[in-house]
């Protein structure tokens, strides 16, 4: 016989979603269970960026003075060299108070400070190495789910089942919810190099010689992308390392004495990069959230962010109906249909100014963007015209995510911070 746990809610996945959702919930006095298939959160291919809503979230929660204390990294102007020009593409100066900024810092970091937080709560239990394999159903509708632990099968019993396992999710897939896929013509190569002796100016996005690099300043080292198009890593395997680290050097020139570090291709890994999203979010006692329900491209650094909105909504949305009505069905049911009306929207808008963004860039590949030195159009646009709509980009890509911003809605937490 399998061990049984039972809660209100089961969430699959202790990624940003799930994590979130169930520290304010647990927060909110509900009872929740979330299974990791992970051992710990230690994984490179994590995004890093924590834009300024998000930061307001945390200091909702108290966590204002532990998140600053985690290492990391303040940028206030988004930076891109294209071609030997520097550009200060978004500037977040203009943003209201307290965090003009974005902040990169490891997830992993991140997910152990809001797993340590949860942790206080009775009502939070967190498994890790809990790999789902099933959603359970009876007459219809989810009731839970079973999983393999280390220790055997565990079944989970739960009023909602919440899939946020990720783009790959078991949960979404057992429900039989399949997402539409929205093609993307670019994948990513992941890696890392030292930072050089030389000072380099923390610049995320470098554009030479139709090569498109991003650069995320970390601790000591720099996390690194190299934007290709879909379906070519193998040519790049079959060119050989040397050709690869070249590669970076022409189109990071500051990096050059330090691409030895890359030893081979083992150290490099594919990011696939997705841009998916479900019609339905929900079926009877379950939904999906983050990227089960909505894959997002690196573009803009709005995953991690994406995702913690969703959880938000969901618990301002479920917390109020727990109390009011416990765990009645239909009530329950209804709230996943509210949360997918809420967060719906602004992921598609979203998403269409991703699709948009990669076919700059893909068309950046094969021409030049500026010159150098600009021309006077070119000029015209970088002096101009860029100034007048970096708060406008500000807003969009940083605090509000131009469309609809989530806070913990008043009286939701148990405890008042």
């Amino acid at each position: 016989m399998p061990e049984q746990l039972t809660a209100t809610v089961c969430i699959a996945g202790g990624g940003p979603a799930g994590t979130v959702a169930g520290l304010i919930l647990a927060s909110a006095g509900v009872d929740v269970v979330v299974l990791e298939k992970h051992a710990d959160f230690l994984r490179d291919f994590r995004g890093d960026t924590v834009h300024p809503s998000t930061l307001n979230l945390l200091d909702q929660l108290g966590l204002g003075d532990e998140v600053k204390a985690i290492d990391h990294t303040e940028l206030s102007v988004l930076d891109a060299v294209i071609d030997g020009i520097r550009v200060h593409a978004v500037d977040f100066t203009s943003l209201p108070a307290p965090h003009r900024y974005v902040t990169l810092m490891p997830q992993w970091d991140l997910l152990t400070l809001l797993v340590d937080e949860a942790r206080k709560q009775p009502t939070f239990r967190l498994v890790l190495e809990a790999n789902v394999n099933s959603v359970i159903q009876e007459n219809g509708r989810a009731v839970g789910v079973d999983a393999t632990t280390p220790d055997g099968p565990l079944r989970v019993n739960a009023a909602l089942t919440v899939a946020a396992d990720g783009r790959d999710s078991a949960v979404r897939d057992s429900l039989g919810l399949v997402p539409s896929d929205y093609g993307v013509p670019i994948d990513a190569l992941w890696f890392r190099v030292p930072r050089p002796t030389k000072t380099m100016r923390d610049t995320l996005a470098n554009l030479r010689d139709g090569s498109a690099l991003v650069t995320i300043p970390r601790p000591g080292y720099f996390q690194c992308g190299l934007l290709i198009r879909k379906g070519t890593f193998p040519e790049f395997q079959k060119a050989g390392i040397q050709a690869f680290r070249d590669k970076i050097a022409s189109t990071a020139p500051r990096l050059a004495e330090v691409t030895d570090e890359i030893g081979s291709f083992d150290d490099v890994k594919l990011l696939s990069v997705q841009i998916n999203r479900l019609h339905e979010w929900s079926v009877p006692g379950a939904m999906c959230i983050g990227d089960a329900a909505h894959a997002m491209s690196p573009a803009f650094g709005v995953g991690i962010n994406y995702a913690i909105q969703d959880a938000v909504a969901l618990a301002n949305k479920l917390v109020p109906v727990l109390r009011q009505q416990g765990v009645d069905a239909a009530a329950i049911d209804a709230v996943s249909s509210a949360v997918q009306r809420r967060r719906a929207l602004p992921t598609a808008l979203m998403q269409r100014m991703q699709r948009v963004a990669h076919r700059l860039i893909d068309s950046a590949t094969s021409r030049v963007v500026i010159h150098n030195p600009p021309t006077p159009r070119e000029r015209f646009v970088i002096a101009v015209l860029l100034p007048r709509i970096r708060p406008i980009l500000a807003r969009i890509v940083g605090y509000g995510y131009g469309f609809r911003p989530e806070r913990i809605a008043r009286g939701i937490l148990k405890l008042p911070r």
